[in-house]
């Protein structure tokens, strides 16, 4: 027997039975009381904890959803102030050619081809009752033709681009004319003046933007920017593109998730974009979609009608009967505004997950406690039973040994006495059950003090930490070449690339840049290392491998005075791996230095991909005054060039087994022909196909030139004719 068993046991004997019976009594009362306040504290515990979780949580997403929020609305902004910069220099460009109009020659514009289903034209359309052929506005707006196509073919945004003029003609270059005639073959009219891009832009007499509308041919959607061309007064045409909604709905279906979407919606309050599974909004035309500012749902039309005006911060509002929480940022360019939309349940899991692990801990020191009185309750009968000949005096003093420490406790935890915080003190240290108590209660207090510290500082580092790779990716990725073709006036090169990082930022790096106009400079590179260091030594190669090749060296020069630049102040003893290659373009000799970097890959126009082992140099960065031996390759028309990093190679499966040289050829031969972009594409699947789910661990760089000499194909030819 030990514990409070052996202490009541040993004194007892000479208690009086009514004196233990009243302190028996009073202990039972301290007890209950003690029980009460346990769950009233741990009922306040969960209060303070929810509040204090719920506060950190929410501003914790006000602030990184507003930032995110902020920078999709910059992003999509750009994409439409590139686009309304395109119509403005249209506009500019027709109007020059209509105050000049007597000092050029008229130029001929075809009718739509009805045989052309997908393949890009330029076509002209009239209204109905328009005889096209008296036009006075024809052959001068025909001067436009080459410019809306350089507009289309550069721009993946623009699906067609064109310009309706006053006497009810059209001119306009877009994919297909099949659609332009009816059953019978004859060519179906255009009521042009009548088109809301027409009559938006002419009413209001400057760059104008439509809501979502249905094409007059086919009835697909998209968003038109219009600008009217006024000469002398007077409002002779309107000139305007198409703005792809495959674009838009992409931009906000890659934000799409099970707790977050996002949509967009127009100056008139409307929908324009939004992804389909959202289960609240969908798209509609502008004529039949809703003005959300003058919605039912009043917290919806008030926040989009400050959404229009203004970024606003985190608000709550009920859709559907679920509430929401909603952030918007506008676009500065059109007028419009982008709005993410957060299931606001969804952001309670992290607290619901702490009131929970508090839940289990309060249990169990309950258990514990109640464990403790059963024991001390059996001992006092026991105590009871043998105390009939003990005296009084002393049973009131065992009494007081055991109460005296529980009403010590009850005060500390109801905040009769200490700081709110329970801690052990000496009346406590008995040895005992209650001791036992004592030390879980002050174990929880330390508990519930570090989980809230912990959850709230970790949410501040979390939000700092994403904002700045946020910011670190979208440099990262505008340092590298983005736009194809980059050089479309030049027929005798095609190149496609592509980086995926491994983390937010990588290591990896391609270029390609002409040196002059016969000179072709290339460029595949991989940093050693990972994430944001890579990155920054990545950003320091690049600009000296393009620097000294624009100063007209060879790429062997290139690489030896780089590598003694990176040498000089290589602290951190980093290095990296460079194929540098300078292609001339009238004759396809591609003169070429390897720095540690990975075999090219060389496909003849009438053969296979296959690797070309040409002799590797030391890595930049890894010791000075390194020599480096170049070669030279005489490329064909038809002929290609695969470049990459070991990411390719030696991406891996869940068995760790790598995808290989072999798998890439074979990637890369299962449809040799097919153009540089669509080639990489194909790779890439084949790469992913291999890993499955398995976690990327290297960054994935490719780029492909392919050489189509210096005279230019059959259908580049068609096209020159049929634009003379």
């Amino acid at each position: 027997m030990g514990g409070l068993h052996s202490k009541i046991l040993a004194v007892l004997l000479i208690f009086l039975l009514a004196i233990v019976g009243f302190n028996t009594a009073v202990s039972m009362y301290k007890s209950s009381t003690l029980a009460d306040i346990v769950n009233e504290s741990g009922n306040e515990q969960r209060e303070a904890i929810e509040k204090v979780s719920g506060e950190t949580m929410h501003k914790t997403i006000e602030n990184s959803l507003t930032q995110i929020n902020t920078l999709r609305a910059d992003k999509l902004d750009d994409e439409f102030t590139e686009i309304e910069n395109n119509i403005l220099l249209l506009r500019n460009m027709a109007k020059y050619y209509f105050e000049n109009a007597d000092k050029l020659e008229p130029v001929s514009v075809p009718l739509p081809d009805p045989n052309n289903v997908d393949d890009l034209e330029v076509h002209l359309l009239y209204e109905e009752g328009v005889d096209y052929s008296r036009s006075e506005y024809v052959g001068i707006a025909g001067h436009l033709v080459d410019t809306m196509t350089a507009m289309v073919q550069t721009n993946d945004t623009i699906g067609s681009c064109y310009i309706g003029l006053a006497d009810g003609t059209h001119i306009g270059v877009a994919n297909g004319g099949a659609d332009k005639y009816d059953e019978n073959g004859k060519q179906k009219p255009y009521p042009v003046r009548h088109r809301p891009w027409y009559v938006g832009a002419v009413e209001k007499g400057d760059i104008f933007f439509t809501g979502v509308e249905r094409d007059a041919f086919n009835g697909s959607l998209s968003v038109t920017c219009a600008a009217p061309v006024i000469v002398n007064g007077k409002t002779v045409a309107v000139v305007g593109s198409d703005i792809v909604f495959d674009d838009i709905d992409e931009f906000v279906t890659e934000a799409n998730s099970n707790a977050e979407f996002i949509f967009v919606v127009n100056n008139n309050g409307q929908i324009v974009a939004v992804p389909e599974n959202n289960g609240i909004f969908k798209i509609e035309d502008s004529e039949t979609a809703e003005d959300l500012r003058t919605s039912d749902n009043k917290q919806l039309a008030d926040f989009i009608t400050r959404a229009l005006t203004e970024q606003t911060g985190l608000e709550t509002a009920e859709l559907n009967d679920k509430e929401y929480y909603l952030t918007s940022a506008p676009m500065k360019t059109i007028g419009w505004a982008v709005v993410s939309v957060v299931d606001k349940e969804m952001t309670k899991a992290p607290t619901n997950y702490l009131l929970s692990e508090i839940s289990n801990i309060n249990t169990n020191s309950t258990d514990t406690f109640r464990s403790g009185m059963g024991k001390l309750s059996r001992i006092s009968v026991i105590g009871i039973i043998l105390i009939i000949a003990i005296g009084s005096l002393t049973a009131l003093l065992v009494a007081n040994r055991i109460v005296k420490p529980i009403t010590a406790m009850t005060d500390n935890l109801s905040g009769k006495s200490g700081n709110g915080t329970f801690e052990m003190k000496d009346i406590y240290h008995t040895g005992d059950e209650i001791q036992v108590l004592a030390e879980s209660f002050e174990d929880l207090s330390k508990k519930t003090k570090e989980y809230i510290d912990n959850i709230t500082e970790i949410t501040k580092e979390k939000e700092r930490i994403g904002t700045e790779l946020s910011l670190a990716t979208k440099i990262q990725v505008g340092m590298l070449p983005h736009i194809f073709p980059p050089f479309p006036h030049r027929h005798e090169i095609d190149i496609y690339a592509m980086m995926e990082p491994a983390r937010e930022v990588g290591g990896d790096f391609y270029d390609f840049f002409l040196i002059d106009e016969d000179h072709l400079g290339l460029v595949m590179a991989d940093v050693s290392g990972k994430g944001v260091p890579a990155a920054l030594f990545m950003m320091i190669s690049k600009t000296l491998l393009k620097s000294h090749a624009l100063l007209g060296q060879s790429p062997a020069d290139v690489l030896k005075e780089v590598n003694n630049r990176i040498c000089a102040n290589n602290q951190a003893e980093m290095f990296v791996t460079v194929w540098l290659g300078i292609l001339e373009i009238s004759t396809g000799k591609l003169t070429a230095a390897n720095a540690g970097h990975e075999y090219p890959v060389i496909k003849r126009a009438d053969g296979n991909f296959e690797l070309f082992k040409d002799k590797h140099g030391f890595v930049l960065g890894g010791m000075e005054d390194t020599r480096y031996k170049e070669y030279t390759i005489e490329l064909g028309k038809g002929d290609k060039i695969f470049l990459y990093t070991d990411g390719v190679p030696e991406a891996t499966d869940s068995q760790e087994q790598m995808f290989g040289t072999d798998r890439m050829l074979a990637a890369l031969n299962s449809n040799a022909d097919v153009s540089p972009e669509q080639l990489l594409k194909n790779t890439r699947s084949a790469v992913n196909s291999f890993v499955k789910e398995a976690e990327q661990f290297d960054d994935l760089t490719m780029m492909c030139v392919e050489y189509k000499g210096t005279e230019p194909d059959d259908k580049t030819k068609a096209n020159k004719k049929n634009n003379g």
